[in-house]
């Protein structure tokens, strides 16, 4: 009996304190920006929006890059239950190809850390003009 107490007692300490998970309490638009092809050496900047579907005022704690060729900004203020804040990574283009790279997002009251994700790829200037004139010339 008294190991039962134990056990009843443990879990229901343990669901009492449980934190929350990031998807309770906030959406993001997208999960993947494919930026497509960019140019080289002229960065490019994808927007999240994230949408606040909790109860109370969300923080964005972090939203880090993992590399040092992207840089992040982020809302600084609590975002209100129902409205949205930005997520705004810039990517600085200067290598070419592929494009893969991952921001980890923590936000304040959630366990876990959400993963939002830059693809495309990093074009020389001349493949981009050519891509450009390709597109019109299509167009007419």
């Amino acid at each position: 009996m008294k190991k039962l107490l134990l056990v009843a007692l443990a879990l229901s300490s343990t669901t009492l304190f449980a934190q929350k998970k990031a998807d309770d309490i906030a959406k993001i638009n997208i999960e993947t920006y494919d930026f497509g092809k960019i140019k080289q050496n002229v960065p490019a900047t994808a927007t999240f929006v994230v949408t606040n579907i909790g109860s109370e005022p969300l923080l964005i704690d972090q939203a880090n890059p993992t590399c040092g060729c992207t840089i992040s900004d982020y809302t600084k203020t609590p975002i209100a239950p129902g409205k949205t804040g930005t997520i705004k990574a810039t990517y600085n283009a200067a290598a070419l190809g592929h494009i893969d790279k991952t921001l980890t997002v923590k936000f304040a009251g959630a366990d876990d850390i959400k993963f939002i994700k830059l693809t495309g790829e990093v074009v020389s200037p001349a493949e981009f003009t050519a891509n450009d004139t390709k597109k019109t010339e299509k167009g007419k």
